[in-house]
């Protein structure tokens, strides 16, 4: 097994960032980048922002792992030279906005102006142009307006807010994205960039997409015209009481019907072939549902699960978050660690997101002490580009990747470089198609599919025979990676291993995701994204803040949980595999060596929430000292039918001006609201007061008075709302996307975000099966007709017929 240096050895990253910007630059610390971490005499504040453990801030002790830090006063003309040093011989500097550059005296703009070589990264909520730039955000605010939360709770009732920490961190890893892929231009034509990066914007691309794929069982039977909102189906992956628990059943391909209706005893008024679609079975529910119930309800969630497991029926336990870090999956493949977090305290966190060549990259050293380091770089001079090529080309142009990826994680994966300018072709068989193929009846392509797989060449191959695996090997031999997301051993089983891949093209990229990893105990488990949130916590942690809030359930027997309509993770993954990827092209154009990178989906949702569950681990241990977040964010009722608006209340001084801006400063004195915890207590008391505010005023209007007095606050946005968000058009977020197949333009995002130096996404219509087999066949390997014509006649390779061809 190869060892591997670190990804990103060779990259220099200047740290001014704070708070959910931290992140950002984690990420590339743990890929071995030298991330020197800039704070003002006295130290950064999220240093002491909750929670808090023995003092410390726990978010900013896991987002600042692995990293140096230095300090430098703004105010002192020789450390003022020092930071300008520092930035002209960095890669990548991160900036959070408000502070950072312009306390030296100068802004991200001018300072890519000066250096132009530097990737500027400035990280604001919304952007610092648009309508909207002064607005703030936190998760929940975040996810009103992004239209997560339209689309998540009852049908009827309060919105159900999604688990607070999965839009920061899924902007960060956007945020990465777009610097590294700058940076990687850098590589190619000398120039760095300035990226005005809006967090808004990033959830709204990345987090659960409103015009996106929508996964599998959803691809057929998506309607703009009647989907507003929340589903009435709130059980699509059912969850079922037990003896000890919930499990969740995610019961799609007929075999997988079979192994449940063989586990059931095979009743006989269910052996009808027509439930083998799951339409059929959804219609049907009531009555299968009630004999799963009978059959659960004695049985362990252990237990259940094993049993599920041998009969081929995809299950999982909802886990409490408090059993997570305690898994023995977990702890068997090293995604949770022990270590001293902040001084003097040890606890379990976990290490990060990347595997490269069978070793975790991840936790090395805690987040330094305050000017820990000196202000110098470590190592040699920056990397300079070996062949300048053209500034304003697409980055990615002359890369060409190998896409065997299916439904979301793998699709979003190859749609992110084919958007940078990457070849990118898309291997399938007529057997096996992509599951996004799946499309309404009188369709010829789903939205969801010509959303992901926009400029990809189709490609038609039978890699289960003999000679179809040569063809792809002589692919791999031409290639620069190649993308997956099979069950763990899929891809060794058809002859190509990454050794075998590597014995084809040494410089070959594997990108690999799965939902619990190629290693440990649950990485042959069945997966999909809903048992993913169900076994790593998210599914507990997606209930509403107050039980009472919307409760619409028609009986006492539905459970309290609500994510069973969102795609996290998949879009996620999907841009932490691509991190990984780019970054093991970059290692590999400095050292000529390629690399094996493996993203489990699972590992992937306990670092977007790593600092819940830091937290909740060492309540678990009995640590003391530990002070909780005390903000207060709940969904309130607007004028108008069902319409909504999320307000965050994080400090007393924003109660302060909540109370101010509706008419009630004693409010702000009130035992029952004056600091965080009491109003934690009193929730429903406030709420209530507040509500009656709110239900005189639109959600949008709302939010504009909040926004006024500095308070965080967004309307519930639903899908045409987003495409009419005077933010995102200012921002120019989407532009129409025409497919011949399909009817109607649809909105796509225009890019990661706003570059300087890179071109919008191009957006060439998404290939049919096949569609350029022939194409591929004459460029990329050099065949000759007869040569392709008999292997399509042999159907080896699949493809459309030649004009005027009856085969």
């Amino acid at each position: 097994m190869l060892m591997p240096d670190r990804l990103l050895d060779a990259v220099r990253v200047l740290d001014l960032s704070t708070g959910n910007a931290d992140a950002v630059t984690r990420l590339f610390a743990d890929l071995g980048a030298d991330v020197l971490k800039v704070e003002f005499p006295g130290g950064s504040p999220a240093r002491a922002a909750p929670p808090t453990l023995a003092g410390a801030g726990i978010p900013f002790a896991v987002h600042n792992a692995n990293k140096r830090a230095t300090v430098l006063d703004p105010f002192d003309e020789d450390d003022c030279v020092r930071f300008f040093d520092l930035a002209g011989e960095a890669d990548i500097v991160v900036d959070s906005g408000a502070d950072g550059v312009i306390a030296f005296g100068t802004s991200g703009e001018e300072l890519a102006a000066r250096y132009p070589h530097l990737v500027v990264l400035s990280v604001t909520d919304f952007g610092a142009t648009g309508p909207r730039a002064s607005w703030c955000a936190t998760d929940p605010v975040l996810y009103a307006m992004c239209g997560a939360l339209s689309r998540s709770g009852p049908t009827t009732g309060t919105p159900v807010l999604p688990p607070d920490g999965i839009a920061s961190a899924t902007a960060a890893v956007q945020a990465a994205w777009a610097a590294l892929a700058a940076y990687y231009n850098r590589l190619r034509c000398g120039t760095g960039d300035f990226i005005d990066f809006s967090r808004y914007d990033a959830v709204v691309m990345a987090l659960d997409p409103a015009f996106g794929s929508h996964g599998q069982a959803a691809a057929g039977a998506r309607s703009a015209a009647r989907w507003r909102g929340r589903p009435k189906n709130q059980d699509a992956y059912p969850i079922l009481p037990c003896r000890d628990g919930f499990v969740r059943l995610c019961v799609m391909a007929p075999r997988q019907w079979r192994g449940l209706r063989r586990w059931l005893g095979e009743p006989e008024e269910f052996q009808d072939p027509k439930y083998d679609v799951i339409g059929a079975r959804m219609a049907a529910w009531p009555e299968i549902g009630a004999l799963v119930r009978e059959l659960f309800a004695g049985q362990t969630m252990k237990d259940l699960v094993a049993a599920g497991q041998a009969h081929g029926v995809p299950i999982a336990a909802v886990l409490p978050p408090s059993w997570v870090l305690d898994s023995e999956h977990f702890q068997a493949v090293g995604a949770i660690t022990e270590a001293e977090l902040v001084p003097g305290v040890r606890t379990r966190i976990p290490t990060g997101y990347f595997v490269v060549d069978g070793q975790r990259l991840g936790f090395r050293t805690p987040a330094p002490a305050i000017g820990e380091d000196q202000p110098y770089w470590l190592g040699g001079p920056p990397v300079a580009p070996a062949t300048p090529g053209k500034v304003g080309d697409y980055p990615f142009r002359g890369l060409r990747i190998l896409d065997l990826g299916i439904i979301v994680a793998g699709g979003e994966l190859g749609r992110l470089f084919g958007d940078l300018g990457a070849e990118v072709i898309k291997v399938e068989s007529p057997d096996y198609p992509d599951g996004l193929r799946q499309a309404r009846a009188g369709d010829a392509m789903s939205e969801s599919f010509a959303w992901t797989h926009r400029n990809q060449l189709g490609f038609g191959l039978d890699l289960r025979s003999a000679e179809g695996r040569r063809v792809f090997g002589r692919l791999v031999a031409e290639a620069d990676a190649v993308f997956a997301n099979f069950k763990p051993g899929t891809l060794a089983s058809l002859g190509f291993s990454y050794d075998a891949l590597r014995a084809a093209n040494p410089r070959i990229v594997l990108a690999e995701s799965s939902a619990y990893g190629d290693r440990g105990p649950w990485s042959t488990r069945m997966g999909y994204g809903p048992l993913v949130r169900a076994a790593t916590g998210v599914t507990r942690l997606w209930t509403p803040a107050d039980p009472d809030d919307g409760n619409d359930r028609a009986d006492d027997a539905r459970h309290a949980f609500y994510d069973a309509t969102t795609i996290f993770p998949d879009h996620v993954v999907g841009r932490i595999t691509a991190i990984a990827a780019l970054a093991a092209l970059i290692r590999r154009d400095h050292t000529g060596r390629g690399a094996h990178v493996h993203i489990s989906q699972a590992e992937a949702v306990v670092n977007q929430l790593d600092t819940l569950y830091v937290t909740q681990a060492a309540v678990a241990a009995g640590l003391s000292r530990i002070r909780d977040d005390t903000a207060l964010h709940a969904v309130y009722p607007c004028a108008g039918d069902d319409e909504w608006c999320v307000i965050s209340i994080p400090s007393d001084d924003d109660w302060r001006h909540v109370a101010g801006l509706l008419d009630h400063p004693q409010w702000a004195d009130d035992p029952r609201f004056a600091t965080g915890e009491a109003r934690l207590a009193h929730r429903r008391d406030l709420v209530g007061l507040v509500s009656a505010w709110t239900r005189t005023r639109t959600p949008v209007r709302t939010a504009e008075l909040l926004q006024a007095v500095g308070v965080p606050a967004g309307p519930m946005n639903r899908p045409p709302d987003i495409l009419e968000d005077p933010q995102l058009l200012g921002r120019r977020l989407f532009s129409d996307m025409t497919h011949p197949l399909i009817e109607r333009p649809l909105p796509a995002e225009t890019g990661p975000a706003p570059f300087r130096h890179i071109p919008p996404a191009p957006q060439r219509p998404a290939p049919l099966p096949g569609q350029d087999t022939r194409q591929i066949c004459r460029d990329v390997l050099g065949m000759s007709p007869a040569e392709t014509e008999r292997l399509l006649a042999d159907r080896v390779l699949f493809g459309p017929p030649r004009a005027g061809s009856d085969s």
